[in-house]
């Protein structure tokens, strides 16, 4: 027998109403707006629908709750380990609140940053040296620390996905279409790296085929999620210029790679380092940018392991903090649970760090050696 007991009624609510033929993002955000809930509009006569929400009467047939495809889909969703995160609940990305039209409902499989996130995009038809320049880019940024957020396109994203993924580091893909979709096909396999190894986000329903009006939406979630848009190689009209617009909205630090004028896939950026972006031709620029050590830093220390020589009078506890950090941003949640410590724990002790000229913060909550 299929089960839905994983996901909360108003999570199923919200996933039947995505299933409805027609009701776009505009649509459901009438409907909660009108009526409060999903479960609540889905108890609603279809005339209300109309009358009060404004919504088309040519919309078509949502699935019942035990309807045998929808239940299917859910064991699907299941099965693969994708999570549904609904606006408001805890696990609903922060950042993605500062949104004039956050997404109501979320489809995640594998997992969000928990450190720093950097977005790298670009063309889609990339020169060679841009490709191996963002391949070098995501590697060398995650390997400081950084989570990758692309779009998982041609071009750009698949490179600095692959370099992130090389690095051992975290990368997270923003998809254009449902998140059971693999666009384009030659990126299969480094869809399910994603999976495995990284994060798949999606606010579009399992089997929505990637559309061209989806992909500035997806353009703003990419955007919202990190703290900085880094744009290697982008055309006048490239997407990748709509991410840098909704990253300034947002208050986002905006850097990109200077190219020759004469490359028609570099024009966007060189208007970018008009406009004022930072300009970078390796990861340190950015690590610069954030009072950063340079990428060449040496990797992670374990918990409970040798590491750097601290000073004596600090217990237990703070001696572990003190030996896990280094010259790359540390994460606040990656500290805590590597020490087995809570939020309040890790926070008086990494206070204590930084008053004794030990520790330094960074940041979106990460903490370096000082």
């Amino acid at each position: 027998m299929i089960q839905t007991s994983e996901f909360s009624a108003e999570e199923l609510a919200l996933f039947r109403l995505h299933q409805t033929p027609g009701l776009g993002r505009v649509g459901l955000e009438r409907l909660l707006g009108c009526f409060g809930s999903a479960a609540n509009a889905l108890t609603q006569p279809r005339n209300r629908w109309h009358s009060q929400a404004g919504l088309s009467r040519r919309l078509g047939d949502t699935p019942a709750a035990d309807d045998r495809c929808f239940l299917q889909l859910c064991d699907q969703l299941q099965h693969n380990q994708v999570r549904l995160l609904r606006r408001g609940a805890s696990d609903y990305p922060a950042p993605l609140q500062q949104l004039s039209d956050p997404p109501a409902l979320l489809y995640l499989q594998g997992r969000l940053p928990t450190q720093p996130a950097l977005a790298i995009v670009g063309s889609r038809h990339a020169s060679a040296d841009g490709l191996r320049l963002a391949f070098e880019l995501g590697r060398d940024l995650a390997r400081a620390g950084f989570c990758i957020v692309s779009g998982l396109a041609r071009g750009i994203d698949g490179a600095a996905h692959q370099g992130a993924l090389e690095a051992q580091g975290h990368t997270v893909a923003v998809l254009g279409g449902g998140i059971d979709r693999i666009y384009p096909p030659e990126h299969a396999r480094l869809h399910q790296q994603l999976a495995e190894r990284g994060g798949l986000l999606s606010e579009y329903a399992p089997g929505t085929a990637p559309r061209p009006g989806h992909f500035p939406g997806r353009n703003r979630i990419i955007s919202a999620l990190c703290q900085g848009i880094l744009i290697v190689e982008a055309g006048e009209k490239s997407g990748s210029l709509i991410t840098a617009e909704f990253a300034l909205e947002l208050g986002r630090d905006v850097f990109a790679v200077p190219g020759s004028p004469l490359n028609p896939t570099c024009r966007g950026s060189l208007q970018l380092l008009k406009d004022g972006a930072t300009l970078v031709t390796s990861a340190d620029d950015v690590l610069a940018a954030y009072a950063l050590a340079p990428s060449t830093t040496a990797p992670l220390t374990e918990a409970g392991t040798p590491g750097p020589a601290a000073p004596a009078g600090l217990d237990d506890r703070a001696l572990q903090v003190f030996r896990l950090l280094d010259g790359q941003p540390r994460h606040c949640d990656e500290l805590a649970g590597r020490c087995g410590l809570t939020p309040m724990e890790l926070s008086a002790i990494v206070l204590h760090l930084e008053l004794q000229g030990l520790a330094r913060a960074c940041p979106g909550g990460c903490y370096i050696k000082a």
